[in-house]
């Protein structure tokens, strides 16, 4: 039935003028011809298709067969490949090209991974021929192409591992690596559009000229927004691997195609990774610069170059490390405020390579007035205190050391005045004093004195170190931390600064230390272990009233509930806090043992 109504309306559109067929006749002609198709009756269709007389109904309605022929193309085992592949082959000679790339696109749309992957590569090959046929026109065609078909790569699962990435398990690596092919000769085409109006000099058909200058910076934007948008996903959610660990990775040679080919396009590498300290020229064209160069690209190229080394060869040797440094803070600043675990490493890593180039003790104060300095500390301060994974956590600790130690010594002063008053963070807050002591000690070996961890310049430190935040009230628990790294640093000025040398302050500082720190502290640990004993008392006395059944208590302990929990657990985790709040008290006896025998001196 349906050859028969093929065969029909191809008799009937033979007699009629290209162009002059009806609605209903194209109807019929797509009904028929994708059933027959569907049916197995692909032989008869071809036959029909590559008959002389039939081109110009092809030329105009063969499109339209696309669907079932695709469907069949994908399946492979199908008896009928062959037959639908000449088919297929035959329409892409045939058929006008802008009807063949909405037909080729609509079947570009798929929701299975697996039907993904083969889809783009049955169709990226055909989708080029039918772009390059577009001449000149091609711009926007291929923008929404290379749109489309980065919206279906988004859709695949990323390899993590060096095996899923060798054994392609999830067939990103093919689809990049098609899309590579697909959008080569675009880029030749735009470069070798660069050179030629480099050479050409004014002349007589200077309109025209301007012209071609047009639809070139057309398609060079159509080609940046693919460079930029890759750079974005996949570039960016994937870690690609070094040589030594994956010799051949098809990413990483993607990666290298994407920055190639914003060279060839006209883009210096350098000048998007240091964007944000180079003022850029203004470029003509339809998108605005921030839409341009979308900054979570630029961070993603600048960790492909400073981390894995690509492309590395175009950067002048000439910047500095401080200078890349400052460039690469705005990217990092950016990765570390991401809440992804991709993004979060990449910036850890970015920030890692950009500091260890960079002399240690060089880096001068007044770079923490600029605001990134400033910004990313805090990001890290988020990555090491609630980022989810543990190898996180840890790198970004080491790396918030890198960046300590590379300041010289006011910086590194400036730097930890900042921190106490805005980190918020108990443990933070004991890292950065455990700091201090250390700046000092170090100050205060033969040759090595400075003006900011000794005297004048330190008492103020110190008094921001050496303060409870809520004084006799302050949750010693919470502030465990804090505290302790503060009772240590004032142990260890009584110990290494002689009250005759006085190098540090601590002796003239002392009687305010002892009413501002030690005497509210000392009530303090008076106060919570008064409260625990008794939380203590109570559950031993409600486990000694109770059978021997095991019971689930809840107990409060301060403004808090401790979470429901057994009562040897409830006993053991309140005899931790007793032990707790003996060490304090420990520390601060040996201290006030040392101030009085020294003050005796």
């Amino acid at each position: 039935m349906a050859l028969e109504q093929l065969s029909d309306v191809v008799q009937r559109c033979q007699a009629l003028p290209d162009d002059s067929y009806t609605a209903e006749d194209h109807d019929i002609f797509t009904v028929a011809g994708r059933s027959c198709i569907e049916e197995g009756n692909s032989a008869q269709v071809l036959s029909i298709v590559l008959d002389e007389k039939n081109q110009d109904i092809v030329r105009c309605m063969g499109w339209n067969l696309l669907p079932p022929l695709i469907q069949i193309l994908l399946r492979k085992e199908d008896k009928n490949v062959s037959q639908c592949l000449a088919i297929f082959n035959h329409l892409l000679q045939t058929c006008r090209p802008k009807e063949l790339l909405i037909g080729l696109l609509e079947q570009l749309e798929q929701d299975d991974p697996d039907t993904i992957a083969e889809s783009l590569h049955l169709l990226l090959s055909p989708l080029q021929k039918v772009l390059l046929t577009l001449g000149s026109r091609k711009a926007s065609s291929l923008g929404m192409t290379l749109s489309s078909v980065l919206d279906q790569v988004a859709k695949l699962p990323l390899p993590h591992t060096k095996e899923q990435e060798e054994d392609d398990v999830f067939s990103l690596c093919r689809c990049c690596t098609d899309l590579t092919d697909f959008v080569r000769p675009f880029v030749h085409e735009a470069k070798q559009s660069i050179l030629n109006s480099k050479a050409q000099t004014e002349s007589a058909n200077k309109t025209a000229g301007e012209q071609d200058k047009g639809e070139e910076d057309e398609l060079r934007t159509e080609l940046l927004k693919f460079c930029m948008k890759t750079l974005s996903h996949p570039l960016l959610e994937v870690q690609l691997k070094d040589p030594d660990t994956l010799a051949a990775s098809p990413l990483r040679n993607f990666a290298t195609e994407i920055l190639t080919s914003l060279s060839a396009i006209g883009e210096s590498l350098p000048s998007l990774v240091y964007q944000p300290l180079l003022k850029r020229k203004h470029i003509p064209g339809f998108l605005e610069e921030e839409v341009r160069y979308p900054k979570e690209s630029l961070a993603s190229l600048a960790h492909l170059v400073f981390v894995h080394h690509l492309a590395a060869d175009t950067f002048p040797s000439v910047f500095s490390p401080v200078f890349c440094l400052r460039c690469n803070m705005e990217h990092v600043c950016l990765l570390l405020s991401r809440t992804e675990e991709s993004r979060i490493e990449k910036g850890l890593e970015l920030y890692e390579k950009s500091l260890v180039r960079v002399e240690a003790g060089s880096l001068p104060a007044d770079l923490l007035e600029i605001k990134s300095f400033l910004a990313v500390p805090q990001n890290l301060v988020k990555v090491m205190t609630i980022c989810p994974r543990h190898d996180l956590r840890t790198r970004g600790l080491k790396v918030f050391q890198l960046s300590i130690d590379k300041f010289d010594t006011e910086a590194k002063y400036r730097f930890f005045q900042y921190m106490l008053k805005t980190s918020n963070h108990s443990g933070v807050e004991g890292y950065i004093i455990k700091n201090i002591k250390n700046q000092i000690d170090f100050a205060l070996q033969p040759g090595n004195g400075n003006t900011w961890f000794e005297g004048v310049h330190l008492l103020p430190l110190l008094r921001k170190v050496l303060s409870l935040p809520d004084g006799p009230e302050t949750d010693l628990l919470q502030y465990l931390d804090r505290v302790m790294e503060s009772l240590n640093l004032l142990r260890y000025l009584v110990i290494r600064d002689k009250v005759t040398e006085n190098q540090t302050g601590i002796w003239t500082e002392l009687y305010k230390i002892e009413d501002t720190f030690i005497k509210p502290l000392r009530v303090g640990v008076n106060m919570s272990r008064a409260h625990y004993e008794r939380e203590l008392h109570s559950i031993m006395e409600t486990k000694r009233s109770k059978s021997k059944e095991e019971s689930v208590l809840s107990v409060s302990v301060g403004d808090e509930k401790l979470p429901n929990m057994t009562s040897e657990s409830q006993i053991e985790a309140l005899h931790s806090a007793l032990h707790t709040f003996d060490m304090m008290e420990s520390v601060l006896v040996r201290i006030e043992e040392l101030t009085e025998v020294k003050a005796e001196l």
